[in-house]
């Protein structure tokens, strides 16, 4: 990184001059990375060929499972990780930054030597892992992508975890009611818009603490909805609690593409919305008059006031458009992964999707990377159950925690929101 530094000759004159300083910050996650899964090998090491299934069963080619010598491929792909981390300590110590082609090369090569130290002696399925990770990922890509949305326009999202629970009640409700799973889909989305309706009218116009309210919404919603269980869906179980859901639509020819086939081209209609609501809110965010505006209230509001620009309901119609994307997830609950409405059953997942949109650094790409790292080390967790591996499970589920915790807190690089992100805006 570098600095302007200013200097004054002697006939008065200011001169600004280039200070550039050295950022060690990123090499030292990858050789902190480096040498705990080489510590991992070391100590706790383990023989025999690791096992790895390309194809998957709907898939029309057939490619052959990889055998590799586990100790082998493990220490060369150190090795590796190795080098990897002496060229990004290099370029900082040339005062440049590391690419973003070495991290994620860094982060997929680790991932993969994990994987070949887990799967000694056993079976890893490919397809099935990275499908699985899609699907527990989806709903908080929603709830990511409502958040940037939110936090973008100036209002802290908390209550995304309230708009996944109304979203997945009013989901499993409507689409019962008339055996239509469109249906469910639009009374979700709905769902999703009536809490972030109350939450951008409390935190707008009467100017309350806009976590605070977010935090009151999520408790609202989630004794709402268990009461609405408990009195309405438990009585008449048949009649209102058992959604139509979506089925698999599989593209021809795409859908048999190895590996990636079955991952993005033989899912729900629900999924294909997400890849297009990633692309379209990433395209509008930076591409359109909407999102220089939904930027310049999130940015400074005062600034956007004066070109004209109407800041609070600007800030109102966009938290609730975030809340209806935050609706979808939740109904992604009950018209796929689970056909029938469960009390909790979001089990705090807003929480993690927000955690997602600062992992992400209010980008709708990189927050919905985030939110697939979170569902990928969910279905990771899964996977060594089955593995039997040394690890305890429960680990894996802390990583996605700790890199975040990381991140805010400025290890992997200085982050920072939008300016005006829970600030009112009170116009003079």
């Amino acid at each position: 990184m570098s600095a302007l530094a200013a200097s004054t000759a002697d006939d008065g004159t200011i001169h600004l001059a280039t200070v550039k300083v050295r950022s060690f910050k990123v090499p030292i996650v990858l050789g902190v990375v480096t040498v705990l899964l080489a510590a991992l090998f070391l100590f706790v090491p383990r023989s025999g060929e690791s096992t790895f299934r390309l194809r998957d069963a709907s898939s029309a080619i057939a490619l052959p499972d990889v055998v590799l010598n586990t100790a082998l491929t493990t220490w060369v792909i150190v090795v590796l990780l190795a080098l990897l981390t002496a060229y990004s300590a290099w370029l900082a110590w040339n005062y440049e930054r590391t690419p973003l082609w070495l991290t994620v090369a860094f982060g997929s090569f680790g991932v993969f030597a994990f994987l070949v130290w887990a799967g000694a002696g056993g079976l890893v399925p490919v397809s099935s892992l990275l499908v699985g990770a899609v699907s527990l990922s989806v709903p908080l890509v929603f709830g990511a992508l409502g958040g940037v949305i939110g936090e973008r326009a100036g209002v802290v999202n908390v209550a995304i975890e309230g708009q996944f629970l109304l979203g997945a009640f009013s989901a499993a409700l409507l689409s019962s009611i008339t055996q239509n799973p469109f249906v469910g889909l639009i009374g979700a989305m709905i769902g999703g818009t009536l809490v972030a309706f109350v939450l951008a009218a409390f935190a707008i116009k009467y100017l309350v603490e806009q976590v605070i309210v977010g935090v009151v919404l999520n408790v609202l919603v989630t004794g709402l909805t268990g009461f609405l269980y408990g009195a309405l869906l438990v009585p008449n179980e048949t009649e209102l609690n058992r959604p139509v859901v979506f089925e698999r639509i599989k593209i021809p020819v795409l859908g048999d593409i190895p590996i990636l086939g079955p991952v993005l081209f033989n899912q729900t209609f629900i999924v294909y919305l997400m890849f297009i609501a990633v692309a379209v809110v990433s395209w509008g965010l930076y591409r359109t008059r909407w999102g220089l505006r939904l930027r310049a209230v999130g940015e400074h509001p005062q600034a956007a006031d004066t070109v004209g620009i109407r800041v609070n309901p600007t800030r109102f119609w966009n938290v609730s458009l975030a809340g209806a994307i935050a609706g979808i997830g939740g109904a992604y609950f009950t018209l796929v992964s689970v056909p029938q409405f469960g009390k909790e059953m979001t089990a705090g997942l807003g929480f993690i999707a927000l955690a997602a949109v600062i992992f992400g650094r209010w980008d709708p790409i990189r927050a919905s990377l985030a939110a697939l790292l979170f569902g990928f080390v969910t279905n990771l967790q899964n996977l060594l159950t089955v593995l039997r591996t040394p690890i305890p499970s429960e680990f894996m589920l802390m990583l996605p925690y700790v890199v975040t915790i990381l991140a805010v807190a400025g290890f992997a690089g200085q982050i920072k929101g939008p300016a005006a992100a829970g600030k009112p805006y009170i116009k003079g």
